[in-house]
């Protein structure tokens, strides 16, 4: 018995198709445009990164005369390690953003 082949469902899972590639692009796009600042402990070290996880600029502040190498080195860790978690962030964002509308194939 051949099975019936609903033409409506096919037409309506191709501009599904269509439209999670749209905002697919529309995501990545955004993801690679937004940036967030994130400062160390003590304020001395700035990082910029995307919410791919790039990080764009780095700023330290104040003199360095009078630091311990140990110390910075410190700061710019604990710096990186808020960033990757903002970029994260960033993106789960974005991503309720772009997606948040979006419903699945089993949603009315």
């Amino acid at each position: 018995m051949p099975r019936e082949i609903d033409e409506a469902w096919i037409d309506e899972a191709i501009e599904r198709y269509r439209r999670i590639d749209s905002l697919r692009a529309e995501y990545e796009k955004a993801v690679a445009a937004h940036v967030v600042s994130v400062h160390s402990p003590d304020d001395s070290v700035e990082i910029l990164v995307t919410a791919a996880g790039e990080i764009t600029d780095v700023r330290i502040r104040g003199s360095l005369q009078h630091r311990h190498a140990a110390d910075l080195a410190r700061e710019v860790q604990a710096v990186v390690t808020n960033a990757a978690e903002a970029a994260r962030w960033a993106r789960e964002k974005l991503h309720d953003e772009v997606f948040g509308a979006f419903r699945s194939l089993g949603e009315p």
